[in-house]
């Protein structure tokens, strides 16, 4: 049976949770002939080797992407900046570039800095799955199986090359979306990158007061399933929450205006409000209740 799309080498540059779980993918799928990965740590890509997941590793960039077919930046968000830049000067025209990185307008400006424009065969790409562990000990095959991948082309994008990078995520069993990257921006600042930054937040607070002890000790299933977001990677969410500062400084802005309006109402007594606030809030969880089932591991983001 033919494939949708046809390459022969896929490169990861930097081997972690989510570019070990690609090449997994790929590979226990047969979709790929050649898995070929670049990073800094050599640790980590030995480690592909002995998981299987590779063919072949390189600590020399140029030599990694060589007669490349597909090339997925996998680092961390703000690394994957700086290997847009290195990757000036070593790719062909009929090399298809994308990424697995939680925000896409940083990428999108250093791309147009190194290029000085958009690279046609540049499709920047967002896999919403992941897990709290990181690292390529954490990588499987079917991490992508039911969730969403957005990819985010412009005007400039080759359809061509937003059609193999589709089908490369379709055949991971990854369910593909097309948005604008300040819009996707906007939305995972809202639905992904403020939660943690609110996790992180509450954790810390709770942490430092006297009862912590009792405070953890009797903590109920609402309070771990909200912070279980606060165990992930926390230089991975140093590197979005920088990326993304823009969208992300507004929100905190607008959420802290509401925090404290419902601190006015409680201090206040003001029951009729407190209940308008909490009403609202359930109405809009229930009317949207089922866009989120069956899709829960989706806090569970990478980068």
């Amino acid at each position: 049976m033919s494939k949708p799309y046809s390459f022969h080498k896929l490169v990861i540059l930097g081997l972690g949770l989510m570019g070990g779980s690609l090449a997994a993918g790929l590979r226990q799928r047969g979709e790929v002939e050649e898995v070929v990965a670049w990073g800094r740590r050599e640790s980590s890509l030995k480690r592909g080797m002995e998981l299987g997941f590779l063919d072949g590793y390189t600590l020399d960039l140029a030599d990694a992407v060589s007669a490349a077919d597909m090339v997925v930046i996998a680092t961390p968000t703000m690394i994957a900046e700086d290997v847009l830049g290195q990757l000036q000067g070593l790719l062909t025209p009929d090399m298809v570039l994308t990424d697995v990185a939680s925000v896409k307008g940083n990428l999108l400006r250093r791309a147009r800095q190194v290029w000085g424009t958009e690279p046609a065969n540049l499709v920047l790409a967002h896999p919403i799955a992941g897990s709290e562990e990181s690292g390529v000990e954490a990588a499987r095959a079917d991490l992508f199986e039911g969730h969403r991948v957005i990819i985010t082309p412009t005007e400039a994008t080759d359809p061509a090359a937003v059609s193999v990078v589709a089908d490369m995520w379709r055949a991971v069993g990854a369910d593909v979306e097309q948005m604008d990257v300040e819009r996707h921006d906007r939305v995972l600042a809202a639905t992904s990158h403020l939660p943690h930054v609110l996790a992180y937040s509450l954790v810390n607070l709770l942490a430092e007061q006297d009862a912590k002890q009792d405070i953890f000790r009797f903590a109920a299933g609402g309070f771990r399933d909200f912070t279980r977001i606060a165990s992930s990677d926390p230089k991975m969410w140093h590197d979005i929450s920088l990326a993304n500062g823009s969208a992300l400084v507004r929100l905190i802005d607008e959420f802290s205006e509401r925090l404290v309006g419902l601190r006015a109402a409680i201090e206040a007594r003001d029951s009729e409000q407190i209940l308008d606030l909490y009403s609202s809030a359930k109405a809009a969880r229930d009317r949207f209740g089922e866009m989120l089932k069956d899709r829960s591991d989706d806090a569970k983001e990478q980068d």
